[in-house]
């Protein structure tokens, strides 16, 4: 079986001029931000290169994407849209923004589960929001919502609740019967539901990625919001478009006035990736799930005091290092002595302090050496 990880060596993907490539000296090995080392899906590369042969590079229609969009979702996770609440941004965190700014309360918090994408905290501040943190528990069966948290913190004054399901950076995938209470205990206390799900597209087998809105609607619950983005299963980050999709009437009249555009190019590839990138998303699949599997071992051989849950989507590795017992922050460790750049745990909130999140979407002589790179910078 075909890779998009085949043919792809380092030495190809330091000619690249992305912020992953470029962002350290070229003796360190990049494995931080969320962009994959993979060959383009075909049916994207074919549909920019139409796009550039016709000089199609213009304003956007964003309205196009609708229709394969609604179809991808339909399809792959069994949730019917109405057209006419999806709207189109930049990219999701111009989306979450406008969202905020649309619904909002001044001052009123916006609760988070870190640890988290970092520029959740951002994106509250500068809203003019306060950031209510409910740190998600962890236990011997994994990581957990803490519903009292929610409830506590929903109860306090909250008038909004980012969810981010599968969750980065830990791939957790939130269950229906979960998705349930955060639903009822939303409807009992006013607060908005945002939930970010750009991971969706990466979920693996023996996890059900279940639609935010799929369930809020089941339950009557009209005051939800969805961000959605091909760009980070198909890896277009770069191409910058995402959807919103409000979760009633009501809502999409709320957020009426958002005005963030996505790029031409963004919207021709997310249309592709939507109509005809699947059978390169399975082939991708297939790879990270052999790479989720060879982090673990690699880990159980080379520093077995580092804790990792391997993930239930995505190709982010939250990996807890406190085990190691560490003077220093482990990413200065990891990039001073060993040359490998990973991503700040305390970013991520402060729980994360001694952690560490690592990008396998690599090919795995690559994934290997990042390890070995940690290993050493050990020793």
């Amino acid at each position: 079986m075909s890779s998009p990880f085949d043919g792809v060596t380092l030495a190809e993907l330091r000619t690249r001029s992305s912020a992953k490539w470029t962002a350290y000296p070229p003796d360190v090995l990049p494995a931080w931000i969320a962009e994959m080392d993979v060959t383009l899906a075909p049916a994207i590369g074919a549909a920019l290169a139409e796009a550039i042969a016709n000089d199609d590079t213009g304003y956007a229609t964003p309205r196009r994407l609708v229709a394969p969009f609604a179809r991808y979702v339909r399809d792959a996770f069994d949730w019917t849209i109405d057209p006419s609440h999806v709207s189109a941004a930049a990219d999701v965190i111009a989306a979450l923004t406008e969202v905020l700014r649309a619904i909002g309360a001044p001052g009123a918090p916006v609760v988070i589960n870190s640890p988290v994408y970092p520029p959740f905290f951002r994106v509250t501040r500068a809203v003019g929001a306060a950031v209510r943190d409910v740190p998600l528990l962890r236990d011997d069966a994994g990581w957990h919502l803490d519903f009292a948290g929610l409830e506590a913190a929903f109860a306090g004054g909250a008038r909004a609740y980012v969810l981010c399901s599968p969750h980065n950076p830990l791939g957790r995938v939130f269950g229906e019967a979960e998705l349930e209470r955060i639903v009822e205990l939303a409807q009992r206390y006013a607060v908005t539901v945002i939930a970010d799900e750009i991971h969706a597209p990466l979920t693996y087998d023996e996890a059900v990625f279940v639609p935010f809105l799929r369930v809020s609607a089941r339950m009557g619950f009209a005051d939800a919001v969805a961000l959605w983005s091909a760009s980070k299963a198909w890896n277009i980050a770069g191409l910058k478009c995402a959807t919103i999709v409000a979760g009633s009437e009501a809502m999409r009249a709320r957020l009426a006035a958002i005005h963030s555009e996505p790029s031409q190019l963004g919207v021709v590839a997310a249309i592709a990736a939507y109509d005809r990138g699947e059978p390169w998303l399975r082939d991708l699949l297939v790879a990270l799930d052999r790479n989720r599997v060879l982090v673990r071992d690699l880990l159980a051989d080379a520093l077995p005091a580092v804790r990792y849950d391997p993930p239930q989507a995505g190709y982010l590795a939250w990996l807890d290092c406190r085990g190691l017992d560490l003077a220093e922050a482990p990413v200065d460790v990891f990039l001073t002595r060993g040359r490998v750049a990973l991503s700040r745990g305390h970013d991520f909130g402060p729980a994360g302090e001694a952690c560490v999140r690592l990008n396998f979407g690599t090919p795995p002589a690559v994934l290997s050496e990042v390890v070995e790179r940690m290993r050493r910078s050990l020793s």
